[in-house]
């Protein structure tokens, strides 16, 4: 069962590191929220490659990919699309919108109205969206990329915590080294690297994957340590608002995921230790007295981490 997961895992991040230089945590962040059903947050700073990331995970298991630049005039049925009249057959009929894709890049979301944001909402909980009525299954599987700025705030629209809440991880790609800058232009010598990249999974080998995932083996002491870490977010002095039962699904299924990914057929707490970050960050609110301080939600998650004893597992899992 591990096997087949690492052996997808490896296919695609080999096919996109062909024309993403140095971003290997980050590639695999992206297949454990992929893997486990969920949605991805890039914060970061213009032309780090997070746009190529949604290309190439969409080329590389031969996916339909989509793009939606937000601007402040979108309307929601830009997104979803909408019943147009056909003057053939008197009536009027559906026309889909970009979200119907497996990949759908929201590029600078926050750069949108709530109104188109909350668009976005149905789809990513639901996998489907309801224009007048009807509601219309997306195609699986389903992954949004959205993107932000953390710079430029003039003219944007920051997503209120329930919006963030429902992004699986959240996560930067950052500037690449010298080094890393230096292959990249080697890539990009004669042509980009995304023009001739190929399919190496089909969307049936990624959709078997998601199920190989959901059997991974969480012993119950992992269990209760994933719960000792969402709890102790809801107690800390320094946050106004801690992690909900969403935090603790997304944190059991990414640590699934993320085993699987290495090759293992159980859960440890090194996997819990790997993904806690892009998981949980996003969804905590620092007090006005912490932020003054300097404090971040990742300290804070490694303060928590640090003071709650690791479980011991036997070589199964068990």
């Amino acid at each position: 069962m591990s096997t087949a997961v690492y052996e997808t895992s490896r296919k695609i991040i080999t096919n996109v590191e062909k024309c993403i230089v140095g971003k290997r945590k980050q590639l695999v962040f992206s297949l454990v929220s992929w893997f486990s059903g969920g949605h991805v947050l890039l914060e970061d700073v213009p032309g780090v490659a997070k746009t190529m990331l949604a290309r190439a995970l969409a080329a590389s298991v031969g996916g339909k990919f989509k793009r939606i630049q937000c601007t402040p005039d979108l309307l929601p049925g830009d997104i979803t699309g909408s019943s147009i009249f056909n003057q053939k057959t008197s009536d009027f009929e559906f026309r889909p919108g970009p979200i119907f894709a497996n990949i759908l890049l929201a590029d600078e979301i926050n750069r949108t109205t709530p109104r188109a944001q909350s668009a976005l909402l149905e789809a990513m909980a639901e996998s489907c969206v309801t224009v007048d009525g009807q509601t219309h299954k997306l195609p699986p599987p389903f992954l949004v990329i959205a993107t932000q700025n953390p710079v430029d705030h003039e003219g944007t629209f920051p997503l209120p915590e329930a919006q963030l809440d429902r992004f699986f991880m959240k996560f930067t790609l950052g500037y690449p080294s010298m080094e890393e800058e230096l292959r990249m232009l080697q890539l990009l010598e004669t042509e980009h690297p995304i023009q001739s990249l190929k399919a190496v999974v089909s969307i049936d080998e990624l959709l078997g994957a998601q199920q190989l995932v959901s059997k991974v083996y969480v012993d119950p002491k992992v269990r209760q340590y994933i719960l000792q870490i969402v709890h102790e977010t809801r107690a800390h002095s320094d946050l106004a608002l801690g992690a909900g039962p969403r935090s603790t699904i997304a944190l059991f299924r990414a640590s699934q995921a993320m085993s699987a990914i290495r090759g293992r057929e159980f859960v440890q707490p090194d996997d819990v230790k790997r993904i806690l970050q892009p998981v949980m960050s996003h969804r905590l609110i620092l007090r006005p007295e912490a932020r003054l301080r300097k404090m971040t939600a990742d300290r804070i998650l490694e303060e928590i981490v640090a003071e709650i004893a690791v479980p011991t597992l036997e070589e199964n899992g068990r």
